[in-house]
């Protein structure tokens, strides 16, 4: 079983700086994509970025340029660094870790089975 737990968020304005993290324990391994997703009220969660145990990234294109994940794959930690944010990009934004699958498919929500962490807020000012 494998627990996610957040830290970060916050409120900047727009054109600023922020970052996330998502320390994963349990019984994570290679097999995990771990990433970013975020949600309003009212729409979906959709797939913010994502990473795999080799590095390999993906991000929707709201975001390309802007953010960037990283892992410490000895701490199981993930980090997202968001720079000239928006105030689109306020949301509550969720860590997740699936197996199994690859950054682009985890990014489009294309799987069953994943963790979720419990959400943290980031509010962006104009």
């Amino acid at each position: 079983q494998v627990q996610l737990t957040e830290s970060g968020g916050g409120s900047v304005e727009a054109g600023g700086a922020l970052n996330i993290s998502c320390a994963a324990s349990g019984s994570i391994d290679a097999s995990y994509c771990m990433g970013w997703f975020r949600q309003v009220p009212g729409k979906e969660r959709e797939g913010v970025a994502v990473i795999d145990s080799d590095g390999s990234r993906d991000y929707t294109d709201s975001v390309k340029g802007r953010f960037t994940i990283s892992k410490d794959p000895k701490k199981n930690i993930v980090y997202l660094q968001m720079t000239n944010v928006k105030p689109e990009d306020s949301a509550v934004y969720y860590c997740v870790a699936v197996p199994f699958l690859g950054p682009r498919a985890v990014l489009r929500g294309a799987f069953k089975v994943a963790t979720w962490g419990q959400g943290t807020q980031v509010t962006v000012s104009s």
